[in-house]
Parts: C-alpha cells; sequence; structure tokens
C-alpha cells in the first residue's frame, strides 16, 4: 500500500508543477462568445431579419460551435491520468469505513485537480449546446419560410387576365430588346467594332467548326476507336471518347459567346442571356449524350438496358426534347421569370435583365416551359415503366426495377406538377418538376457509371471471365451510390450549411449500445483487419507450399496445421482491429450475456458444428484425402472447413456432411492410418458340386491377386446351405484397400472363366409345384374337398396318396437334389 502511495504522490507532484494555463487545446474567448450569442438571439427573434443575414448568422455560429466541440477536448490527456490515479488509489471507503490518512488526503487532492481540470469542458458543452440550440432556431425559421414561399398562390396562368399581363409584359420586353439594339447601332460605328474584329472573327470561326464538323467528328470517334480497341478495353475507350460529345461543343460554345463580347455590343438586356447560356447549353449537350448512352440506336459493346428498338428510339427522342426545354427553362430562371423554392437557388445571384415582371407574367411563363417539359418526361416515363427486370442479364435486374418504378412515379410527378401550376401553386409546381426531372437524370447517370467501373475493373483483370460481374464492381457501385447522396440532397435544396450538418453527424457517428461507430472507427478496424487478414493468408500459403512438405505430416495434417493458422489468424486480426478502432466492447457484455441464452437456442446447431471442426482439425479422426463411410454416403474427404465437411462421392457428387455427425456418430475411415482393407465376395454354386473341389478353385484364384497380402493369407469359407446353392466367401486382406471394386470385378471375370472350364455350375432358384387332386385338370368331377395346390421345396417329401397327371411329368425333388442340375421346375 505504501509503495502505491508514493508512486501515486510522485505522479501528483509532477502534475501540480505543471501549470493548468498549458491545455492540450485552444480555449475559445468565452467573453466574446457571449457578447455575440446575445446579439444571435435578439436577431433571431426580429422579425424583418432577411436570409442573407440568417445564412451570415448561422455559418458565424457554426463556426463557434466547431471551436467549443474542440474545446470539449481541453485537458483530456492530463484527466485521462489524474484518473489513472484515482484507480490506483485503494477502494474510497464505504460509509462507517475509514482509510489512511495520507491516502485520504490525497484522494482530496486529486478529485480537486480534477475538478479543476474538468472545468473548461463543462464551460464547453455549456457553449455547445447554446450555440447548437441557436443554429436550430435559425434551420425552424428558415424552413417555416421557405414553405410559405412555396404554398404562396399566384395568378392562376389560366385566367385571362393573367394571360392579357403576360401579353403586356411580352410586348414591353420586346421593346427592351429593340431599343437596345437600336442604341447599339446608333452608338456603334465601324472605327468602334474594326479594332476588335478580328479577335470575334477567330473566334466565331472556331466555334463553327467545333460546333459542325468537330461534333460529327467526336460522335462518330467511339465507333471507329472501338474497332482498334482490344475486346476488353474497348468498352472503357468507349466511354471516355464519348465524353467528348459534351466537352468539344462546350467549348465550341464558349468561343461563340466570346465573339460576342469581343465586339462590346452586348448591353443589359443581352448580357443576362450571354451569362445563362453556357450551363443551358451543358444542360442541353450532357442530356443529349445521356440519351445516346443509354437509349443508342445500336450498341457498341453491350446493351445497357434490355428494351426494344422502339423504346430506345422513343426514350432518346424523349430526352431530347427534355434537353431542350430545360435548357430553356434555365435561361428563362436566369433573366426574365424569377423563381422562389428550391431549385430557384440557383439563380438568385446572376444579373437579370432590367425590366420587373409582374406575378402574372411569371406565372405564365413558368407554366408554359413546364407544360412543354411535361410532355416528354411523361413520355419518358411511360416509356422506363415498360421495362422487363425478368428480361434483363443475370445481376442487372435491380436497375430495371430501379428505372421501372421511377417511371410510374415520373408519371404522377408530371401529373400533379401541371395540376398545381395551373391551380396557381408555380413554386410548389417547379419545386416539384424540375428537381424530379434531375434526379432521375442523376440516376440514368449512375447506370452508366456503375457499368463504367465494372469495364473498367475488367480492363484491369484483362478480360478475365466474370470479372465484370464480380464482387468488387458491385461494392465499387454501392460505393458510388453513397457518394451521390449529397447531390440528391443539393437537388432537393439541401443548403450547405445543412450539409456541413450531415457531414459532422456522420463524422461523430453513432453510439450503440455505448460504442461510437463513426466512419474513422470502420475504416481503421477494416485496414487494420485487413491487414491481419493478408498476413495470415500469406502465413498460411509460407507453411502450404514451403514449410509443411518438408515435415513429415501427412496430407491430412498438413491441412489441419493451415486451416488451424487461419482461424488463429482471423481470431487475432479481428481482436487487434477491434483494439486498434478503439470500440470497447464491455459496454456489450450485459446486452450479450441476455442476448447469449436466445443466441444459444438459435446458434446451438452451428456452434455444435464449429466446436466438432476445431475437434477434427486437432484430433484428426478424419483428414483430407481420407475415404470414409458417414450418413450412408461414401467418398474422400476434400476439405474441412469450420462448419461442415466436404466429401467426394465416388459418383462425383459432393456432400456436405455436418461436423457435428462426423463428431457424433459412427464413421467408417477406411484410410486413415493405412491403406490395407478386407474384402468379402460372396461365391454360389449349385447343389450336388462337390465342396472341396470349389475351395481349391477359389484359393487359387484369389492367391494370384498381386494386390492381396500374404499374411495374413486369403481364405474360401464354406458358409452353409442356402435354398437353392451351397454358399462360399471368398475373403482376402488387401494392401490398398482403394482398389477394392477393381479386385473384387476381376476376380468375379476370373470365377466365370474357370468355373466354365471346372464345370462348376451356377445354382437357380428352383421350386417344384404339386398337386393334391391332378384329376381337376382333366375336367373330372370336382370332389367334395376342393383341390388345394402345393408349394414344394426341394428335400421336402412327397404328400401320401398324391397322382401324378399322365400328361404333366412330376420329378422326385430328391433325385433333382441328388443331381443337382439347378435348372428351372
Amino acid at each position: 500500500m505504501l509503495r502505491t502511495f508514493l508512486a501515486v504522490w510522485l505522479t501528483g507532484l509532477f502534475l501540480s508543477a505543471t501549470s493548468l494555463a498549458a491545455q492540450d487545446v485552444a480555449t475559445p474567448d468565452y467573453t466574446v462568445w457571449e457578447s455575440r450569442a446575445s446579439q444571435a438571439e435578439a436577431l433571431v427573434e426580429n422579425p424583418d431579419v432577411t436570409d442573407q443575414q440568417l445564412t451570415e448568422l448561422r455559418s458565424e455560429l457554426a463556426d463557434w460551435r466547431k471551436k467549443f466541440r474542440t474545446g470539449e477536448e481541453v485537458n483530456a490527456t492530463r484527466i485521462a491520468s489524474v484518473n489513472e490515479q484515482l484507480k490506483a488509489l485503494e477502494p474510497a471507503p464505504g460509509e462507517g469505513e475509514t482509510e489512511s490518512e495520507d491516502i485520504a488526503r490525497r484522494r482530496a487532492e486529486l478529485q480537486d485537480l480534477l475538478s479543476k481540470l474538468q472545468a473548461p469542458q463543462l464551460t464547453a458543452v455549456e457553449a455547445f449546446s447554446r450555440a447548437d440550440a441557436l443554429i436550430h432556431q435559425i434551420d425552424r425559421l428558415s424552413d417555416a419560410r421557405q414553405a410559405l414561399e412555396l404554398a404562396r398562390l399566384s395568378p392562376s396562368p389560366l385566367r385571362p387576365a393573367s394571360l392579357a399581363a403576360a401579353a403586356k409584359d411580352s410586348l414591353q420586353l420586346l421593346e427592351g430588346f429593340g431599343a437596345e439594339a437600336i442604341e447599339i447601332g446608333k452608338t456603334s460605328s465601324w472605327s468602334n467594332i474594326s479594332p476588335r474584329l478580328p479577335q470575334a472573327l477567330a473566334y466565331l470561326i472556331a466555334a463553327i467548326i467545333l460546333l459542325t464538323y468537330g461534333r460529327h467528328w467526336v460522335r462518330s470517334l467511339p465507333s471507329r476507336l472501338s474497332v482498334h480497341a482490344s475486346e476488353y478495353s474497348r468498352s472503357v475507350v468507349v466511354f471516355v471518347v464519348s465524353l467528348g460529345q459534351i466537352a468539344l461543343p462546350m467549348i465550341g460554345v464558349y468561343l461563340a459567346i466570346n465573339a460576342v463580347r469581343a465586339t462590346g455590343l452586348a448591353g443589359p438586356w443581352t448580357t443576362p442571356f450571354l451569362d445563362a447560356l453556357p450551363q443551358a447549353f451543358i444542360i442541353f449537350f450532357a442530356f443529349g449524350w445521356l440519351g445516346r448512352q443509354l437509349f443508342p440506336r445500336q450498341a457498341i459493346i453491350y446493351d445497357t438496358l434490355t428494351m426494344d428498338e422502339s423504346q430506345r428510339n422513343r426514350a432518346r427522342r424523349m430526352l431530347s426534347a427534355l434537353s431542350i426545354v430545360f435548357a430553356i427553362h434555365h435561361v428563362a430562371s436566369m433573366t426574365l421569370l424569377p423563381q422562389s423554392g428550391l431549385y430557384g437557388r440557383i439563380g438568385d445571384n446572376i444579373t437579370r435583365v432590367p425590366f420587373e415582371v409582374s406575378d402574372a407574367f411569371v406565372s405564365v411563363g413558368h407554366f408554359a416551359i413546364l407544360l412543354l417539359g411535361a410532355l416528354p418526361l411523361f413520355r419518358l416515363g411511360s416509356t422506363l415503366r415498360k421495362l422487363d427486370a425478368g428480361k434483363s442479364i443475370h445481376g442487372r435486374a435491380y436497375r430495371h426495377g430501379v428505372l421501372k418504378y421511377s417511371g410510374m412515379l415520373t408519371r404522377i410527378v408530371v401529373a400533379v406538377s401541371v395540376l398545381l401550376g395551373a391551380l396557381g401553386f408555380i413554386n410548389f409546381a417547379n419545386t416539384l418538376f424540375w428537381p424530379w426531372t434531375l434526379t432521375l437524370t442523376l440516376i440514368c447517370v449512375l447506370v452508366l457509371l456503375q457499368d463504367f467501373i465494372a469495364d473498367v475493373y475488367a480492363l484491369i483483370k484483362r478480360g478475365e471471365e466474370g470479372a465484370r460481374d464480380g464482387l468488387i464492381p458491385l461494392l465499387l457501385g454501392f460505393f458510388l451510390i453513397l457518394l451521390s447522396v449529397p447531390l440528391f440532397l443539393i437537388i432537393w435544396g439541401a443548403r450547405s450549411a445543412e450539409l456541413s450538418e450531415y457531414w459532422s453527424a456522420v463524422i461523430r457517428g453513432i453510439s450503440v449500445g455505448g460504442i461510437n461507430l463513426s466512419p474513422g472507427v470502420v475504416l481503421t478496424f477494416l485496414i487494420v483487419f485487413a491487414i491481419g487478414y493478408s498476413i495470415t493468408r500469406g502465413l498460411q500459403g509460407a507453411f502450404r507450399n514451403s514449410i509443411l512438405p518438408k515435415t513429415k505430416l501427412n496430407s491430412g495434417g498438413q491441412a489441419a496445421v493451415v486451416a488451424g493458422i487461419g482461424y488463429v489468424g482471423i481470431f487475432l486480426a479481428a481482436v487487434i482491429a477491434i483494439v486498434s478502432a478503439g470500440i470497447d466492447l464491455s459496454s456489450l457484455a450485459i446486452v450479450a450475456g441476455a442476448l447469449s441464452v436466445g443466441v444459444g437456442f438459435g446458434l446451438q446447431n452451428i456452434v455444435s458444428n464449429f466446436v466438432s471442426g476445431i475437434i477434427l482439425l486437432i484430433e484428426r479422426p478424419v483428414s483430407v484425402g481420407d475415404w470414409i463411410s458417414a450418413g450412408g454416403q461414401q467418398g474422400i474427404v476434400k476439405s474441412i472447413s469450420v462448419r461442415s465437411t466436404q466429401v467426394e462421392t465416388f459418383d462425383k457428387t459432393e456432400v456436405i456432411v455436418p461436423n457435428s455427425d462426423l463428431i457424433s456418430q459412427p464413421v467408417v475411415n477406411w484410410t486413415r492410418h493405412n491403406l490395407t482393407g478386407r474384402i468379402i465376395i460372396p461365391v454360389r454354386v449349385a447343389y450336388g458340386t462337390d465342396t472341396r473341389h470349389v475351395e481349391r478353385v477359389l484359393l487359387d484364384i484369389i492367391e494370384d491377386q498381386p494386390v492381396v497380402t500374404v499374411d495374413p493369407a486369403p481364405s474360401v469359407l464354406f458358409r452353409g446351405f442356402g435354398e437353392s446353392s451351397l454358399d462360399f466367401e471368398i475373403r482376402a486382406v488387401l494392401s490398398d484397400v482403394s482398389a477394392g471394386l477393381g479386385v473384387t470385378s476381376e476376380v468375379c471375370h476370373i470365377i466365370a472363366e474357370r468355373f466354365a472350364e471346372e464345370g462348376i455350375r451356377m445354382p437357380f432358384p428352383q421350386q417344384d409345384i404339386w398337386l393334391r387332386n391332378p384329376e381337376a385338370l382333366r375336367g373330372d368331377a370336382m370332389p367334395e374337398t376342393p383341390a388345394e395346390p402345393r408349394v414344394a421345396t426341394p428335400g421336402r417329401p412327397r404328400p401320401q396318396g398324391s397322382t401324378h397327371d399322365p400328361r404333366i411329368t412330376f420329378d422326385d425333388p430328391g433325385e433333382d437334389a441328388g443331381e443337382g442340375d439347378g435348372g428351372d421346375r
């Protein structure tokens, strides 16, 4: 006890000498925070606060919260050290008990030090809770405002008044564009344009070449390159080259826009359109590329989707039409038609035309564009919902199912959006229609990317059979879907701050039974376990190929050693991975104890087979390569796993035998310690044969076999008298019992030949029929007592008073038995 006290006391002196100002991490300035938090609370309560102010305030509060999260780790190392010192002391005395004065004083010092070290952490936790509450309050306020904006009722686009107002605004817009054109004509002169003309013409000529000849060339390039590429690299080459169908035309569009800008003729009415055109053409070219890749006229390598030619053509045309409408919608939203709601955030900061359009014009314009896009999107959904998963290639049924149900939902979304727009809920209709269009597009892109991942993996494997449909491409495709989740959230209006919240929650992980599971913990576990698993497999390979072949162990023993190394290595890898990831399993002890009873009943067979497998590997009553008989099956043991043993029967079928059956039931192992085994060949001869002569012939035959041992010598036994035969047995021990069937067959062949040479006859079943009243066969009067047939066996006495039918010969069974011809009677 004194030694423990001195160790703890010296450690405490060292910690006390260290200044409390030396923190593990920087401490936030809580004075500044208190002031800023009070201002934030007042601003949130102000009903006139703008959305921009709320966004900036939320970003600032998120930074503070991040600091407080870090502040929760202040003095973490020293607190852990003090806790260890407290554990090193004797347990605190119970009620009515006392302890040494020195230990009591030291315990009080450590408790006081621990309180001082934990104070900054408690302050950080309190500040974190306040900042987090303010952030959630801002989120609720923003969501409420957004919901009100979505539910705002605009003038119905079907009302005559709305149409008239929209027509009036349209005329004013035309006048504005016309006025700008007239103004440009007045102020522009050849002297102003001529210096810029060469640059503009250069841009324009390059744009025309790229948008005509270049676009045609890049669209035909995949099919031309696929001819020269290898079979396993063709699909990757075609996909990568096809991306030029987006990149090359976009360069042409960019040059054309620069050509217009180089002239200096763009005014305030034209500039917003020039700013919106690049994104619009990206939409146009991307939709066209997607249609050609997903629904090609003729597949270069394989069909991504199993569809009829008419369905593919219809889907491709609908995507092309939708690309035009989507591009128009984007340009209109960025320049003329301000849009609220989720999708409208994309164009909030762009320069618009200098004209304030009316709500009626916005409602009619958005509804008109929505109607233009509704028809191709509805028909595309109708085409997709006809996909049949049953006709798909194996392993691709899920994508047909996803696209089929997406097509069904597309039809519903289109109908609801058009109805909402007609009623005047334009914001709601746009929020539903265009994000769903992007969602459907992203789903189609994910389908193409999954095929591309599989093609790249097949390229790495150099076209190995089954590589494209293997597990690794499937897992990578699933990981790709997880990575696409933020894109789906952005499409449906998630703010960057919300995405940051989600990411922080993912990084923090979830708590299950007191265990915190985060991506870092899971990744650490997987990496360490993968390393341990690889080392285990390497050791198994080294023992199997290099070490064990040089020992005296047989093949079964070597297989047992290799399997044991695998079990131990995987177990150690799992334990080390759990410890490295910082997973504390002690909190699951109670839950595991409660579940052990139920799991024991449910998994008792699996546990029994597992334990039996361990016993098989240790005791080795059965090894790989043994010839065994178990459960009515005979065969060669091929492998012994944790749960079962694989036996290959002599008809080349695989039988899976549970390990528990090999332990609890009788098992015949023909080749466990040696290959020696006995065969028994039964032989029958007809009655009247010289038994000593038969014995000599059979013994001579069996002794001539090369695999029959001399010691013990083979023997021939006269086993008894059968119903129709004299029964013998040949018993012989073979040096290799696996040749037993071949030896038996050869001996039977020789017996047939020798018996024919020696005049020894084989027996046949024989029966004699005796008639008590043969006059019944002649049609005489039936006696008072009806005739009763009897069946007599050889050697049975003839019944008294029996007579013979003169037309039938009745042989004496005694004579038959003496002659021993064994024929049918």
